[in-house]
């Protein structure tokens, strides 16, 4: 998906039904963070120009949602 300003968005989606072992969001750890980011290099580079991106995470919560953006980057 692309943002207002073009920004490719790549959203990873986490679901917990409680926060009793850190929740949603810290689910996604480093070494999600890493297969994520090597899948988006992978689309990336059959793009013929690579558009700014970013990597939000959008957490649900016992029926709450929370959309966490540039929650990581592929630093």
């Amino acid at each position: 998906m692309r943002d207002a300003a073009g920004t490719l968005v790549f959203v990873e989606v986490r679901k917990r039904a409680s926060r009793s072992h850190g929740g949603a969001a810290a689910s996604v750890s480093h070494f999600k963070q890493r297969s994520i980011i090597f899948a988006a290099r992978h689309y990336l580079m059959r793009l013929p120009q690579q558009p700014p991106c970013r990597f939000d995470v959008v957490s649900v919560e016992a029926g709450a949602i929370e959309w966490l953006k540039a929650a990581f980057d592929a630093a």
